[in-house]
């Protein structure tokens, strides 16, 4: 499902532009004029001037030393001719940091770890484009905190991956742009903090099938699919929690995808957000919630909770407070199923179905509702101011 080669035309003059701004910021490191395709790195090194390498199942570059700074100046290590193999951009073996430039046309941009090798603890990843690689960021053992800052993802099959039952760890990922990927991000097994980034035209933003995802500050705008948050993945996988704090998710093709309508995460928090535009509804089914101070306005439905489709399903359980649903299409805000969610203080204004239904919820108090085509509310009183 890669986006056509023609988004990757698009956006190659915003990496040039990038590529550019990096090689003026420069940096400090060793010379690396002898830099070449295959060596590894053992020593802090700056490369002064492109690579073109072949697809072959070796690296391009091999990160081997501890404390080790790569900075690629502001230059491209890029694929050339056929792959022959699985190739890779920068192969990191130790804690270090790669930087300032941009990796091209590999199946894995940056690759971590050597399933016979001890895994480095943290790595950082800063001032650098990936673009149209099969997976830019890539976890392949062990268990690793990457700390990816003010990167560039654009046209990549996926942002950020890992391998299955064989790694662990977190991505935190700050001030980063995903524009075009196929699946931006991918918590499977492990844990990803999103702070002040930006997604856009993404096919998924994020797949959830064993880990935990929580976007802070951030802005997910025209994505085809926000996520991709099913029980059950594999077998045994489940999504521990996602989270979106002071978050922007609007003019979105779908929240959930088609034929899988339905978040199922075991926890749910949405707070301080803002949910505008998008051609969907979202129905979550969770264990807890707790949903409290966003506005969710003009979205072709509402936001619609239940519990877990379990063998034995707990009992829903969470708040739904503060919150304004104003006109959207169908029910501002409804609950299918009896449950110990307490719902107060909320707004539901103009909605083409219901304002609130929530028939056996516990009724905190303070909900406003008016103008609400089906009727204003079930479950819990509302008032008109």
């Amino acid at each position: 499902m890669r986006l056509a080669r023609g988004l990757v035309a698009v956006t190659a003059g915003m990496a040039t532009v990038l590529a550019g701004s990096a090689a003026a910021q420069g940096g400090g490191g060793e010379p690396g004029g002898g830099v070449q395709c295959g060596d590894t790195i053992t020593t802090s090194t700056r490369l002064t001037h492109d690579l073109s390498c072949p697809g072959t199942d070796s690296p391009a570059l091999l990160v081997a030393g501890s404390g080790v700074v790569l900075d690629l100046g502001g230059y491209t290590v890029r694929r050339a001719g056929s792959e022959t193999g699985l190739s890779e951009g920068i192969r990191v073996l130790a804690n270090s940091m790669v930087r300032n430039g941009t990796i091209r046309g590999f199946d894995r941009g940056y690759v971590l770890g050597d399933e016979a090798l001890p895994s480095p603890s943290q790595v950082g990843l800063s001032r650098l484009t990936f673009i149209d690689n099969g997976v830019a960021v890539y976890n392949r053992s062990g268990n690793t905190t990457f700390t990816i800052t003010d990167c560039r993802l654009l046209g990549n099959g996926s942002g950020l991956g890992s391998e299955q039952d064989a790694s662990r760890g977190t991505f935190r990922v700050l001030s980063t742009f995903f524009f075009g990927n196929r699946l931006a991000l991918s918590a499977n097994s492990h844990s990803v903090e999103v702070v002040d980034s930006t997604f856009s035209h993404n096919e998924v933003v994020v797949w959830c099938p064993d880990g935990s995802v929580s976007f802070t500050s951030s802005r997910l705008v025209r994505n085809h699919v926000v996520g991709d948050i099913r029980l059950g993945e594999f077998g045994y996988g489940f999504c521990r929690v996602i989270s979106f704090f002071d978050t922007v998710l609007s003019r979105n093709g779908s929240l959930a995808p088609t034929g899988e309508s339905a978040w199922e995460p075991f926890g749910f928090v949405l707070r301080d957000s803002r949910v505008v535009g998008n051609t969907t509804g979202l129905l979550v089914r969770a264990r807890t919630v707790d949903v409290q101070g966003n506005t969710w306005w003009d979205n072709e439905g509402g936001l619609t909770l239940a519990d877990l489709p379990e063998y034995v399903p707990p009992e829903l359980t969470g708040t739904v407070s503060g919150n304004r649903f104003l006109s959207n299409r169908g029910d501002g805000f409804r609950v299918l199923v009896p449950s110990t969610l307490t719902v107060s203080r909320n707004v539901a204004i103009d909605n083409s179905g219901w304002g609130i239904y929530a028939p056996g919820v516990i009724d905190g108090g303070g909900n406003v509702a008016r103008g609400n085509d089906a009727g204003n509310c079930v479950g819990v009183v509302c008032t008109l101011r």
